[in-house]
């Protein structure tokens, strides 16, 4: 059996080939009519645009392990891949590529272009799905969808027109967020804030009809977009500021426009901020716009959609929006408006896929009505069955609840080609042939349909006014399909279709709580717009059961992982360096906790990671652990040797050892808690307590602790045979059991390493996969609270006396006798029971377990006790009697070189704390390193002082 297993793991080639044979075998796609109860997720699509960093790794990490561990649980797990077809981004990439070649989307039309974003996304995607499949996604790839698929293209038009039918969507002008560069509006998603190093200029706006009744001759205002005041039209005051309270309704004169502006009085103005006085430009500022619409100002819109200034800025019109801000300020300063220029650091709003600080300008654009569908998933949470859906952690439910409060229309068009094009079709036999703002429109599922209505709508048809249609060449925002994603996926509108009624609502969604307004809300919204027809209990509609809200992958200087920063990591180096399980393990084990981001050392030169490398470390302790079982199985599977049941050996004579009822106490305990860590989405966790039982437990204790047992000495003969082999036998169970078992435990963190050693220790045919199999029922009855902690201490008296050993300068094969001492009675009888342990484990020319009476007799005895070192683990004391064993001298030696240097530590170290300028003055982190120091030297020195009284 050991053939079954290389002596060295190549995860590579291990990943690839047990990714081929789930896939090719349909291992994760589940029939809807299957037994089993419904568990799905749907993951978060990534974006076809060229390749997955770290982030998705993480989460490809976190997803598969909750899958996989459902599967286990014998659910019938739908894990649905797709992509999203990402607009803005994929259309910005093509049009670089286009400029690059000397043409433009304009000139090669739009059908063409189409054709060639096509044949870019089946490019792009296969490399993203390759990198899918190595991270050992546990995908259904038979139900693999795109958001511009056949089925979800339909689902987005057929959302449309409900939402339109329902009043839910209109169309009108908006101050929306525009991105020059790419030429359309974007979301507030695809805004990215940037601190930026500016200026704040100060103008005097001068008062239309003289001087006030105090002298005053103008009103001073701030801004730092000096072009922006070509469409200034107010100034507002707070209406409490009695420092303008005389003011309010009288005009300003707008320099260079020469308008007159009215002074008006807004709460939303901050006294204590600058002069107190904020120019209102309505149509190129959020804020200014709420103003207007509240003081009913006019609009005034000085900037084209290309970024450079319109006619209605006058003599500044043609010049780049930056170029006239030079102009602006130029004039200013000329004509004796400018006070004051003051540096000014500031956030400024950047287009994510533009790369150019966004506009906010007005334009007729299409909106969803967003209040109505925010009240009814804040109904949700207040439901009387409880919060739907279920943030975990739970903190999370209030940012998404914040976001569903005060919630502004939705702008859901694009001024690009590439995405589900609105199904809206405008008359324009009703204006001339042109599209208007003004030109009536229908809203369709086809063009047949939009016919018919119009036809109906303006009596069409006739040979004098035949109705003339075009489709409106917008499409709509990415986030309006990804709203659908988890039940467009289904079938969706398709109430019967089969997976919509097994999987729908989804259990669980994973995500970054970045987009949990973005993402999240929004599908909750068109959920209950769409899926909850009318009403009823939310988690009949509600999308997703459970909200898992993970962190931010951050590199070695705690910075957020992107391309843009240049610090992203490529998953697939690490992948090749270590394997994918490797990197799976490292990322979920790094979780504090859900929602917490986690840190991620890397060196950049060598493409190595300190982090993944321990785990690869991890996965070669578990290889080889699994080869020195087979090696000492006898040719047996943990099917064929049974279970270690103790009450059934202990009537065949041979009961389980100590360490093997320990290891079994442990097992139980440990499969039990990570059960309930994986199920309640506690993944850090469950890593970390199955790397310490492996690693520690296992590997480094119980398998060193059966090595004496399963070797059965070939002189021994009869009785004595006869129960080596019995024990060896038990041994053998508890091994197969446990390593078993353990891979089982593993296998959502690691599935291709757990995958590959089941395979070699049961023995099953390719055919059978521990992914498909079920999670191990825990054998309570061989919980025993007692004996592990008992055997807690036992490990550590063991730990105390390899220190000893290590102190005196013994060889690690020369026996030397240990004395433990303790009063307890129960820590006395396991230490006497373990003492074939004891022995083997630290090489003890004997054992002696004495009680505090015992031990002063023996002091008090001939010749007295031999000069022994000392040790003390709790309530346990240990001794390692030297004498005649080393040279005391060369012992005293090296411990007086020991204290001399602990004490010139002590010395240095307290002489930096009692400085003032290094104490008061360096950074805490710094100074509480100096204190541990100076903590750990302290109590070396103290240590050497004990021994060498020992000595003598």
């Amino acid at each position: 059996m050991t053939d079954a297993l290389p002596k060295t793991y190549d995860p590579v080639g291990t990943e690839a080939r047990w990714q081929r044979a789930w896939e090719s075998s349909g291992a994760f796609h589940p029939d809807p009519g299957a037994a089993g109860e419904p568990f799905s997720v749907v993951i978060p699509p990534p974006n076809v645009t060229g390749s997955l960093h770290m982030g998705h790794g993480f989460e490809a990490a976190l997803i598969d392990a909750i899958v996989r561990f459902q599967r286990l649980r014998g659910r019938n797990v739908l894990c649905l891949p797709g992509t999203d077809h990402a607009s803005i981004a994929v259309q910005t990439l093509l049009e670089k590529q286009l400029k690059a070649e000397g043409t433009s989307r304009h000139e090669l039309g739009r059908e063409a272009f189409l054709e060639r974003a096509w044949q870019w996304k089946a490019h792009s995607e296969g490399t993203i799905k390759g990198q899918l499949r190595r991270l050992g996604y546990s995908l259904d790839w038979q139900r693999e969808r795109f958001t511009l698929d056949e089925g979800c293209s339909a689902a987005v038009v057929e959302a449309f027109n409900r939402l339109h039918e329902q009043g839910l969507i209109y169309r009108g002008e908006y101050l929306v967020n525009w991105c020059p560069a790419s030429g359309s509006a974007v979301s507030d998603l695809e805004v990215e804030m940037k601190e930026v190093d500016g200026h704040l200029w100060h103008f005097r706006y001068p008062l239309s009809d003289g001087p006030a009744a105090n002298g005053r001759t103008h009103l001073e205002v701030a801004t730092t977009r000096p072009e922006t005041l070509l469409g200034d039209t107010a100034v507002a005051v707070n209406p409490a500021d009695s420092r303008y309270a005389d003011l309010v309704g009288r005009t300003l004169t707008l320099p260079l426009v020469g308008r007159e502006i009215p002074i008006v009085a807004d709460d939303h103005v901050d006294p204590e901020f600058g002069t107190g006085c904020v120019k209102v430009t309505p149509a190129h500022d959020p804020n200014d716009f709420a103003i207007g619409q509240r003081h009913d100002l006019p609009l005034i819109t000085v900037m084209n959609r290309d970024g450079t200034m319109n006619e209605a800025a006058g003599r500044f019109a043609g010049l780049d929006r930056f170029e006239a801000r030079q102009a602006v300020v130029a004039a200013m300063e000329a004509e004796g408006f400018l006070v004051r220029v003051e540096p000014h650091r500031h956030s400024v709003p950047f287009s994510d896929r533009g790369k150019v600080p966004v506009e906010p300008l007005l334009s007729t654009q299409w909106f969803v009505t967003a209040e109505p569908l925010a009240a009814r998933c804040r109904d949700a949470l207040d439901h009387p069955a409880g919060a739907a859906p279920r943030f975990v952690p739970e903190r999370w439910e209030k940012v998404y609840r914040d976001w569903l409060t005060g919630i502004r229309d939705w702008c859901i068009s694009r001024q690009l080609w590439w995405g589900h094009r609105i199904p809206a079709w405008f008359v324009v036999s009703e204006t001339g042939g042109a599209i208007t703002d003004s030109t009536p429109y229908v809203v369709a599922r086809d063009e047949a349909e939009a016919m018919a209505k119009a036809e109906a709508q303006f009596g069409g048809g006739t040979h004098a006014h035949p109705v003339v249609l075009e489709q409106d060449p917008d499409v709509l925002d990415t986030w309006f399909s990804s709203g659908l994603w988890p039940f467009s996926t289904l079938g969706w509108p398709e109430t019967g279709a089969a997976d919509l009624q097994r999987w729908y609502p989804t259990s669980v969604l994973v995500t970054g709580f970045d987009i949990i307004f973005f993402w999240v809300a929004r599908m909750t919204m068109m959920a209950g717009a769409l899926v909850a027809e009318g009403g009823g209990d939310p988690a009949a509609w509600m999308p997703f059961r459970d909200v898992y809200i993970h962190g931010l992958v951050r590199d070695e200087n705690n910075r957020k992982m992107s391309k843009s920063a240049g610090n992203g990591i490529d998953p697939l180096l690490l992948i090749e360096r270590y394997g994918a399980d490797a990197l799976r393990f490292a990322l979920v084990r790094e979780v504090a906790g859900a929602g917490q981001d986690i840190r991620l050392d890397y060196d950049r030169k060598s493409d190595t990671s300190a982090t993944v490398e321990a785990a690869r470390n991890f996965a070669n302790k578990l290889w080889n652990a699994t080869r020195f079982a087979l090696m000492n199985l006898g040719g047996e599977t943990p099917a064929s040797l049974g279970e270690p049941d103790a009450t059934l050996l202990q009537q065949e004579g041979r009961p389980l050892q100590l360490a093997d009822r320990w290891i079994l106490s442990r097992l139980a305990r440990v499969n039990g808690e990570t059960a309930e860590r994986y199920a309640s989405y506690g993944l850090g966790e469950a890593a970390k307590g199955l790397y310490e039982f492996a690693w520690n437990e296992v590997c480094d204790w119980y398998l060193e602790l059966s090595k004496r047992r399963l070797q059965v000495p070939a002189e021994l003969e009869g009785p004595a045979r006869e129960a080596a082999l019995a024990d060896q036998r038990s041994a053998r169970q508890v091994l197969a059991k446990v390593l078993q078992e353990l891979l089982v435990m593993l296998h959502p963190l690691m599935p291709h390493l757990s995958e590959e050693l089941w395979h070699g220790l049961s023995g099953e045919p390719d055919a059978t996969f521990l992914a498909l199999q079920h999670w191990p029922q825990a054998d309570d009855a061989a919980l025993d609270e007692a004996l592990e902690a008992s055997f807690a201490e036992l490990i550590e008296a063991i730990r105390v006396v390899r220190n000893l050993r290590a102190v005196a300068g013994l060889k690690p094969a020369q026996p030397a006798p240990v004395q433990f001492v303790t009063g307890r009675g129960e820590l006395a009888a396991l230490l006497q029971e373990a003492t074939a342990d004891i022995t083997a484990l630290t090489r003890a020319e004997s054992v002696a377990v004495l009680s505090p009476d015992q031990l002063e007799v023996s002091r008090g005895g001939a010749g007295g006790q031999r000069r022994a070192l000392a040790g003390v683990c709790g309530e346990l004391q240990v001794l390692l009697p030297i004498e005649g064993l080393v040279d005391l001298d060369a012992l005293r030696g090296r411990l007086e070189k020991d204290l001399a240097k602990a004490e010139k530590e002590i010395k240095g170290l307290a002489g930096r704390l009692a400085n003032p300028n290094f104490a008061d003055k360096a950074p805490p982190a710094v100074v509480a390193e100096c204190r541990a120091n100076l903590a750990e030297a302290e109590a070396q020195g103290e240590l050497a002082r004990k021994r060498l009284a020992e000595l003598g």
